[in-house]
């Protein structure tokens, strides 16, 4: 049984993860997507992430009603930095294939690989599954140098690309903005009924204040 896991902070959970999420179900003709809010990723250690219940939480309710996505809580579950190999090692005790578990992601992280924990592993136990930017094709050459071979571990994933980022939709939230349109409306409603991003810490991006 193919399947796919879509990892991220989800800060918030967004219709660009959605879309690649459904792309990649076709694409890949998977029997489901899971999604994997990060714990305390450690390539973020020190950034300021909203806690991992109300993460959670936004991501159930972005994926509820959708046929195919499922919630994986291991690095939610585990304390202290989580690293994709350990979520990746569960699995595989778990009796997920790794040769039919295809790990999600654009090509910025994709160009980012190479300095994960462990990537010659993670390269074992799943394959890539990467959303090209628009016009270019990933850049594999850091992570191929890293790991002679991975190219072969990898499946490019075709879709219109989405013009949204988590950052640039906390700080309109941060600022008093609606964020409909851009993420789900479950999620939407979240982010205005806890008022999530105006809590006087969201202050990283320039001109935002508490």
């Amino acid at each position: 049984m193919r399947r796919g896991i879509l990892g991220g902070t989800f800060d918030p959970v967004h219709n660009g993860h959605l879309r690649l999420a459904a792309a990649a179900m076709v694409a890949l003709d998977l029997a489901g997507v899971w999604f994997l809010p990060a714990g305390q990723p450690w390539m973020r250690r020190g950034a300021l992430l909203t806690s991992r219940e109300e993460r959670k939480k936004m991501t159930e309710r972005a994926i509820a009603d959708k046929p195919g996505f499922h919630l994986l809580t291991n690095e939610l579950d585990r304390p202290g930095d989580t690293y994709t190999v350990d979520t990746l090692e569960e699995l595989a005790c778990d009796g997920w294939d790794a040769d039919e578990t295809y790990f999600i992601l654009g090509a910025d992280a994709l160009a980012r690989a190479h300095r994960w924990k462990n990537p010659r592993r993670i390269l074992v136990l799943a394959r890539l599954a990467v959303a090209p930017r628009e016009g270019s094709e990933p850049d594999v050459s850091a992570l191929e140098a890293a790991v002679p071979g991975a190219t072969k571990r990898i499946e490019a994933v075709r879709m219109e690309p989405v013009a949204v980022s988590a950052s640039a939709l906390r700080a309109r939230a941060a600022a008093g903005g609606s964020l409909r349109g851009s993420v789900p409306d479950a999620v939407a409603d979240y982010v205005e009924e806890t008022e999530l991003y105006r809590r006087g810490i969201w202050v990283e991006t320039k001109g935002v204040t508490e």
